[in-house]
């Protein structure tokens, strides 16, 4: 460990109550801190991944494992509204493998230790693996999963679900970095701009208990009170990935799929890395649907949904912050961020490419001519210094749209406020009122035919107020960044306009 770290030890009554120790590396404003195994395996610990997110029936899943333990256990379960075991395996022989310094970045490079032979009779969707080691009474868990794509027989619906994939990559910190903090650069206190998907997930991504708090504030907090994360305190706690909350699938996109198979709507499943190198498998399906945070997209995977939709498809966005260009490299082993500095394809034949905001006139191709929303005239609700006290739902402006039939839902009405579904991140359009009603600009690229249906107030930034104990983990820097991309510079004048 370097000087900036220290041991932190954390009890976790979810995994038997075992310590769990790992590096824990501190920022100048909010604790960096993120999981890796322990420098010595001493600790009973174990990891895993896979070097893909998706597969197809009559594949092998490769799960690479490391661990202290002399054996281990492997089960896998189809996720659902009532999850099934499909697969288990015991008494594999454990290995604990050396880990890169640098394993964000260029991944684990551990070896295959058991392989799981996909059946035809295994159906697209959503599968957990769960990889389970104990010793001298101690158990240790560990998550990750695939996606069975629909090809062949896995087809079996007419509606498509895609999982974000490149957003849970920029979140995930294990072995020290993400797209939001990290132990790169100089003085390894730098996010890195390049991740690789060859590592596990910290926990929390994939499985979470009952209650864990969501980013949205629920209380109400009065007025100058402290400013709370309950997310960030929960993590930390319990020893879950600082990120969770803010990317997970357990926190967004299960809990949709849950919903959607109660009330009666299948989905076949792909990921985001699907559509970037197979977006032939849209076609055929009468819709796509996409829910949660989806904020990170290749060039490719948002020309798969054009094309889709310019053939005829169409798509459901149940999602927020449409943001960012990145880019897969290394056959999309590595996900490549630079957030519009630094890149080196700027200026290049692969200037297209340049990763960063999908409004920076570097790139100059916004994400409301996809979606008709983009983040940046959107983004923070119901967090710290952004429309702390908001409601939490969205407001109705037009009740009679099909969209709202037998709802009852009228003029000014709020909806969604009970379960905090407006934030923490939203998207906006650039809109004017005209007699009570919001019409949109088309300023931002949006659409002539674009209906906004409701709203709910959010803030590009968070305004920073001296109070005692106030730490922003979103603050005025927001500000700046937005107004420099969509005005060009960082004036008062500027920063008022958005």
């Amino acid at each position: 460990m370097t000087d900036r770290e220290v041991e932190v030890c954390l009890t976790d009554p979810y995994t038997n109550g075992e310590t769990l120790a790992r590096p824990v590396g501190f920022d100048s404003t909010l604790l960096h801190y993120y999981e890796m195994q322990s420098p010595d395996g001493a600790p009973l610990e174990i990891y895993c991944y896979t070097n893909e997110f998706s597969y197809t029936q009559g594949d092998q899943v490769e799960i690479r494992t490391s661990t202290s333990a002399a054996t281990y256990s492997v089960e896998v379960e189809r996720d659902g509204a009532s999850p099934e075991i499909v697969y288990s395996a015991t008494e594999i022989s454990g290995q604990r493998h050396e880990t890169p310094r640098d394993c964000s970045a260029v991944g684990c490079g551990w070896p295959v230790s058991h392989s799981i032979p996909i059946p035809e009779h295994w159906p697209s969707g959503f599968y957990r693996i769960l990889v389970t080691a104990s010793r001298d009474g101690a158990t240790r868990r560990h998550e990750h999963f695939f996606v069975i794509r629909p090809e062949g027989a896995a087809r079996r619906c007419k509606r498509l679900f895609v999982h974000s994939t490149a957003t849970w990559t920029a979140y995930n910190s294990w072995g020290g970095s993400s797209h939001y903090g990290g132990i790169t650069g100089p003085e390894a206190a730098d996010s890195s701009p390049r991740l690789s998907i060859q590592r596990p997930f910290e926990r929390g991504f994939l499985w979470l208990p009952i209650g864990a708090p969501r980013v949205p504030i629920r209380t109400m907090t009065p007025p100058g009170a402290a400013i709370i994360y309950p997310n960030f305190d929960f993590a930390f706690a319990r020893g879950y990935g600082k990120f969770y909350a803010a990317a997970a699938y357990p926190i967004f996109q299960r809990p949709f799929l849950i919903w959607a198979e109660e009330n009666g709507y299948d989905f076949d499943q792909i990921t985001q890395h699907d559509l970037h190198f197979r977006p032939e498998l849209l076609e055929g399906y009468d819709c796509v649907v996409l829910s949660g945070h989806d904020e990170y997209w290749s060039r490719p995977m948002r020309e798969a949904i054009d094309r889709y939709v310019d053939g005829g498809g169409r798509v459901a966005r149940f999602g927020g912050n449409f943001a960012w260009q990145i880019r897969l490299e290394d056959d999309g082993a590595t996900q490549v961020c630079h957030w519009g500095d630094g890149d080196p394809v700027e200026g290049t034949a692969d200037h297209h490419l340049l990763t960063g905001a999908w409004e920076d006139p570097r790139i100059g191709w916004s994400g409301a001519e996809t979606f008709g929303l983009n983040a940046f005239r959107g983004i923070y609700h119901r967090i710290p210094g952004a429309a702390p006290r908001g409601s939490g739902g969205f407001t109705v402006y037009r009740p009679e749209h099909w969209a709202f039939a037998n709802t009852d839902l009228y003029y000014g009405d709020v909806f969604g406020q009970d379960s905090q579904v407006a934030g923490y991140e939203v998207d906006g359009v650039a809109y004017s009122f005209r007699e009570g009603l919001p019409f949109p600009t088309g300023e931002d690229g949006a659409p002539e035919n674009l209906e906004i249906l409701a709203m709910v107030p959010a803030s590009t930034g968070a305004d920073e107020r001296p109070q005692p104990g106030n730490v922003y983990f979103v603050g005025h820097a927001d500000f700046l960044a937005t107004a420099d991309i969509l005005v060009g510079n960082t004036t008062p004048e500027s920063i008022e306009k958005i």
